[in-house]
């Protein structure tokens, strides 16, 4: 039924693009995904679902689910991330220090992880929509070394910042914390976690930074896809007791995505055209 419904609303909806959809990964839109089962639908739009199973019944599933939005919601979302003539998205330019950031003004997300965690991935997942824009993904952790700026239109800008950790820039503090103090447009940051491994050191360091600089963020938890069930949950709830006892401006629920098989993907994307103030959402709680 689930699929039935959304496959009925999808098609409602004329989406016009320039870019053929031979071009597209298979799981890029949502248009595609529905021609899966529902049960796997399911688990795509919202990748917490697949878990609850698996979840003791004393756990309180409330923080997983705060953001819960509709599938017209998604697919509002969705529309901001397909090109058009008088909707470009492309790459704008690369900086390594403060003084070398564009003066845009739409709102910005910016994205920050451990080297490795999979960050360039996730963002390559994001403009799937848009596949002649390049976003370099390469088997070297520590590949990104500047601060690479993304304008969806005029709607909102992406940064992928630099990764921390293993083969890191030597002067990533110097680069990425003057950003986030100073950035008057930043509407939200994504730090990333590596699900398959839980948190690290690495992590709750640049946690601290965030929660120094007291400007709200999101955790998104990757790579959901490369360990089971069991090892991601008790990843997922170590990670939700850290949230829960240790912070004041980080967003509640942890988001999950795999950049492999597409989870999450739709849900980051309604995530940040919400936080962006590019889509009104419908509703936003679990129904």
């Amino acid at each position: 039924m689930f699929g039935l419904r959304l496959s009925l609303w999808l098609r409602s909806k004329t989406q016009v693009c320039p870019v053929s959809w031979q071009s597209f990964h298979k799981l890029a839109s949502l248009q595609k995904a529905t021609a899966l089962p529902p049960k796997k639908v399911q688990s795509l739009l919202y990748p917490f679902s697949a878990l609850e199973a698996y979840l003791d019944s004393s756990v309180d599933r409330t923080p997983f689910q705060l953001f819960h939005p509709s599938l017209e919601d998604m697919v509002d979302a969705e529309k901001l991330f397909y090109p058009s003539p008088s909707h470009k998205i492309d790459y704008y330019i690369s900086a390594e220090r403060m003084d070398h950031v564009p003066a845009l003004k739409p709102p910005e997300v910016c994205f920050i992880g451990r080297s490795n965690v999979g960050k360039s991935s996730l963002i390559k997942g994001l403009f799937s929509l848009t596949p002649q824009l390049e976003v370099r993904v390469s088997k070297t952790p520590g590949h990104t070394k500047k601060m690479n700026f993304f304008r969806v239109g005029k709607a909102f800008t992406v940064v992928d910042m630099p990764g921390y950790g293993h083969r890191a820039p030597t002067d990533f503090v110097d680069m990425v914390e003057p950003y986030l103090l100073t950035r008057k447009n930043l509407v939200r940051t994504f730090l990333l976690v590596d699900g398959s491994v839980g948190f690290q050191k690495a992590d709750m360091v640049a946690l601290e930074m965030c929660e120094e600089i007291r400007r709200p963020y999101v955790l998104v938890v990757t790579k959901i896809d490369k360990c089971g069930y069991g090892t991601l949950l008790t990843n997922l709830l170590d990670l939700q007791e850290v949230v829960k006892t240790q912070t004041t401006s980080c967003f509640p629920q942890p988001l999950l995505v795999s950049s492999l098989h597409f989870e999450g993907i739709y849900l980051l994307r309604c995530f940040i055209a919400h936080v962006t103030g590019s889509i009104r959402l419908m509703d936003t709680g679990q129904t």
